[in-house]
C-alpha cells in the first residue's frame, strides 16, 4: 500500500509540475501575488482540462481531510496571461487516518494550501 501510494503521489507531482511552475514564477509577494489572500484573479484566457478515474478519498478519525483535486485554481492566486492546465489522475487514493492528519493528491492545481 505504501509503495502504491508513493507511486501515485510521484505521478501526481509529475503531472502538476507545469501548473505549479506557472504559479511560482513570482516570489511570495511578487508581481503575481493576489491583493486578496482568498481571491482568484485571472487576466487572460484560462483553459482547464481535468480527468479523474478510479480515485478515492477517505478521512477517518478527528479533524482529518483527505482529497483528490485535479485541475483547479485555488484562492490567493493571481494569473497574468494565458494559462492551460491539463491534469489527469488515475487510481489516486488519499487517506488520512488518526488525529489532525491531512492527505491530498493534487494534480494540476495552482495556489491554495
Amino acid at each position: 500500500m505504501r509503495v502504491q501510494f508513493a507511486v501515485v503521489a510521484l505521478a501526481s507531482a509529475v503531472l502538476s509540475t507545469a501548473a505549479f511552475g506557472q504559479a511560482s514564477q513570482a516570489g511570495p509577494k511578487g508581481a503575481m501575488s493576489s491583493p486578496n489572500a482568498q481571491g482568484v484573479q485571472i487576466q487572460g484566457n484560462t483553459n482547464i482540462t481535468a480527468d479523474n478515474k478510479d480515485v478515492t478519498a477517505v478521512a477517518k478519525g478527528e479533524n482529518n481531510v483527505a482529497k483528490n483535486t485535479t485541475g483547479a485554481i485555488k484562492g490567493g492566486t493571481q494569473i497574468q496571461g494565458n494559462t492551460t492546465i491539463k491534469a489527469s489522475q488515475k487510481g489516486a487514493t488519499a487517506i488520512a487516518a488518526g488525529k489532525n492528519n491531512t492527505a491530498a493528491n493534487e494534480a494540476g492545481v495552482i495556489g491554495g494550501k
